[in-house]
């Protein structure tokens, strides 16, 4: 059962973006030709995002292949599917990759096990404050929010996956 998700390159190098939309085509097996537009908030940078629809896992493929350049900031959705959770991923400059679970309505989602053991690894109110931000991927969505904002009304582009 294929499901769908987006790709959001927030800010990338002038000179990097047709390697995006080589490795973005690689995972989906298909031409991508985006529609870049200035970022505001990083000068001489440009955005763009798509979505895109394949098998489930996709979402992973795309953010392990945009993670190989490191100036630049993106974020990849995949939607819940029928056997398979729904995947975000989050990449920042100098911070990384940081990768949730998400229900269906978008909410990161934190298991039982996962509670339990931040729980009784923290040390008091303010460090479950700090463990519970940690897993949450506060930092990265505080990191990205100006940038989202500069997206607002930006063209959009759907890509199908082939195969």
């Amino acid at each position: 059962m294929p499901t769908r998700g987006v790709v959001y390159v927030h800010s990338t190098p002038l000179a990097v973006c047709s390697h995006v939309e080589w490795a973005i085509a690689r995972v989906l097996a298909a031409p991508v030709n985006l529609q870049w537009t200035a970022q505001p908030v990083d000068p001489g940078s440009r955005r763009a995002e798509c979505g895109w629809s394949g098998r489930p896992g996709t979402g992973a493929e795309l953010a392990a292949a945009l993670r190989q350049w490191p100036m630049i900031r993106f974020e990849v959705t995949e939607e819940p599917s029928p056997g398979a959770d729904g995947e975000r991923f989050m990449y920042v400059p100098g911070r990384g990759l940081f990768r949730a679970t998400v229900g269906a309505a978008g909410d990161i989602q934190l298991g039982e096990d996962r509670l339990r053991s931040i729980m009784a690894a923290a040390r008091g109110p303010e460090a479950l404050a700090h463990a519970l931000d940690k897993a949450l991927g506060s930092a990265w969505d505080a990191e990205l929010e100006p940038y989202r904002y500069a997206g607002d009304g930006a063209p959009v582009t759907l890509l199908t996956r082939v195969g």
